[in-house]
């Protein structure tokens, strides 16, 4: 933004009641926020028919960003939808500087992808250093000018996180043929219940499918016979009951993938950036 002689503008902190003025005021043309502010923001405009919100951002915005956490599919459709401009999933970390991959402004759109490389080269590697073929689940990495050459003074993490100048993300991941990624979740999240890994971002977006459902996340939980059981929280827009979300998952889900309980709370813990910590979530609920 600043390179392109744009103007960034940061709130002291988020208020969904202003957020609209502030757009209007600085004449903003784009905003980025984790999925839980956009949900905010969807619901009051959704409040009243012609909301100011939803006049304001079609008259000055050119497109909306989504970061740190998975965004509902169905909610992305409804933003765009309510907003009248183009929702744009991004991957990023401190170590690229930061952003990964992107969907692209034009061109393709693949639902639950975080696009494609913006600057940088991604691929997918399994723990051998091997490169995996498209549609094979394996490790995340990337290359390029604006990712990290190392970590000062900790030798022992720089030779675990590069192999053949490919830095590893830690992040598991798919790409289609056509360089889209798809995340699958962190490698140290993985569930894995009798040997079987499960993907907590799959349970994540299952659960997200659901109507009542804005946010959830999935996490292990110890168990003495299986080792692991996959369990998860989430918040909702109406009541419902846990056990209808567990019937729901149970529909679309293998059984040993489906969590046995489901946590309805008033939100999800974030880290301070907005980003969602599994083990956090699971020691807050334990």
């Amino acid at each position: 933004t600043i390179f392109s002689g744009g103007v960034v503008v940061v709130p002291s902190k988020f208020n969904a009641l202003d957020f609209w003025s502030t757009v209007e005021a600085h004449h903003v043309t784009w905003y980025t926020a984790v999925p839980t502010i956009h949900q905010a923001l969807l619901h009051r405009a959704q409040r009243k028919a012609g909301s100011r919100a939803i006049s304001v951002a079609r008259k000055n915005l050119r497109f909306i960003r989504s970061c740190s956490a998975p965004f509902s599919p169905d909610a992305l459709i409804d933003m765009e939808e309510t907003f009248g401009v183009p929702v744009l999933e991004a991957y990023g970390m401190t170590e690229a500087a930061h952003q990964v991959a992107s969907t692209p402004m034009t061109g393709k759109r693949v639902p639950g992808s975080v696009g494609i490389g913006t600057g940088v080269s991604i691929a997918i590697m399994d723990k051998y250093g091997n490169f995996e073929l498209p549609g094979v689940t394996g490790e995340v990495v990337i290359k390029g000018g604006n990712v990290t050459l190392g970590y000062e003074d900790n030798p022992e993490a720089n030779e675990s996180c590069f192999t053949n100048g490919w830095f590893r993300t830690g992040d598991q991941g798919v790409m289609d043929s056509g360089g889209y990624l798809r995340l699958v979740g962190r490698l140290k999240e993985i569930i894995i219940r009798s040997g079987e890994n499960i993907s907590p971002r799959e349970i994540d977006e299952t659960l997200l499918a659901h109507p009542a459902v804005t946010e959830a996340v999935a996490f292990a939980v110890p168990n003495s016979t299986h080792g692991e059981e996959p369990s998860a929280a989430v918040v909702v827009s109406v009541p419902i009951k846990a056990s209808e979300l567990v019937a729901f998952c149970r529909e679309h889900l293998a059984s040993y993938k489906c969590p046995k309980i489901i946590h309805i709370v008033d939100e999800i813990p974030r880290t301070a950036t907005g980003k969602i910590q599994r083990r956090m979530v699971s020691a807050s609920l334990a």
